[in-house]
Parts: structure tokens; sequence; C-alpha cells
């Protein structure tokens, strides 16, 4: 019995560390020459939500560090090739956990002798949580006629517990694994 909840609770840990990974999507416009793109001006998303000038500072830390390892230069010109913008958000979603634990020997066990369905018995264990997920979605517009060329986003279950050094260590990880796409390959 205690080697089946050992099982299921592990089977749990494994689910909910499967929960936290980044999330990557992206989409770009095939007709853009992306190695043309040589600089980039960092830019506001009109209505947008804010975030702290410290968390601001972070996010947009963490994608200088990705856009330079693909060989872009940040510039304040407004003759950049790329205007760089950035949005995020944090919702809140329920998770619901549950695990059984069921135990028995199938039917007929005993010959019969507890009848025809044989001796089963189980409980199910359930759990409801709140989860946030933040979401972090960057956007690439031509400056030469301001049309979106790449956008990409990050979602991941953010532990608001995490010390500030984990979370720049999740968010850096995060971007690595968005700019993966950058610049896109047209196949």
């Amino acid at each position: 019995m205690k080697r089946i909840v050992l099982l299921a609770l592990a089977g749990l840990s494994l689910c909910a560390a499967g929960a936290s990974a980044q999330d990557v999507r992206y989409n770009f416009d095939k007709n853009t020459d992306f190695s043309r793109f040589k600089t980039y001006k960092w830019v506001a998303v009109k209505d947008a939500g804010k975030v702290n000038d410290l968390v601001d500072k972070q996010i947009k830390d963490a994608i200088d560090v990705q856009l330079a390892a693909k060989g872009l230069t940040r510039t304040d010109d407004d003759k950049a090739d790329l205007f760089v913008a950035y949005q995020a958000a944090v919702a809140q979603e329920k998770q619901f956990s549950s695990y059984s634990s069921g135990w028995g020997y199938g039917s007929g066990w005993g010959g019969g002798w507890y009848g025809p369905g044989g001796m089963n018995s189980s409980t199910t264990y359930g759990q409801t949580d709140t989860i946030h997920v933040g979401q972090l979605g960057v956007d690439m517009y031509d400056s030469a006629n301001h049309d979106l060329v790449w956008r990409g986003v990050a979602s991941k279950t953010i532990d608001e517990k995490a010390k500030p050094d984990k979370q720049e260590k999740n968010l850096a990880k995060a971007l690595k694994k968005l700019f993966k796409n950058y610049p896109p390959v047209k196949k």
C-alpha cells in the first residue's frame, strides 16, 4: 500500500515538473528577408499593460542578450532596421490534481469467496490549486513600413515565491528557447 502511494506521489511530482516547462510559439512573415536586419530599437506597444521598472529592465536585458547572440545591435536611432516591443501578462488558473490509491486482486479472487467481483478497494484524492501563468510576447516590426515580421510568445507557470535570481534564470531560459526560432528558417 505504501509503495502504491509513493508511486502515485512520484507521478504527481513528474507531472508538476512537466507543467512548469516553458511553452513557446512563434510566427513570421515568410516573405521577409531577415538577413537584412542588423539593428533594432525598443518601442512601446500602445495601450499595453505595464510592468514595474525593475521587471521591465530585466525583460529588456534578457531579450537584448538573445538578440545580440543573433547578431543584432541595439540602438536608440529611429533608423534602426527593426522595432522591438514586448507585452507581459500574468493570469491565474485553477489546477486540479488527483490520484487513486486503488488496490485489489481483480475479479474472482479467492474463487468467488468474496463474490463474483473479487476484492477491490479504491480511494481517490484530489486537490485544487491556484497557479500563476506568465506570458511574454515579443514583436518585431520592419521599421521601413511598420509591418509585423516576427512574433514569439513564451508561457510558463510562475513560482511567485521564487527568489529574484531564480526568476531571472527562468526568464533567460524561456527567452533562449523562444529565440531559438529567430531568424526563422524557411523550408
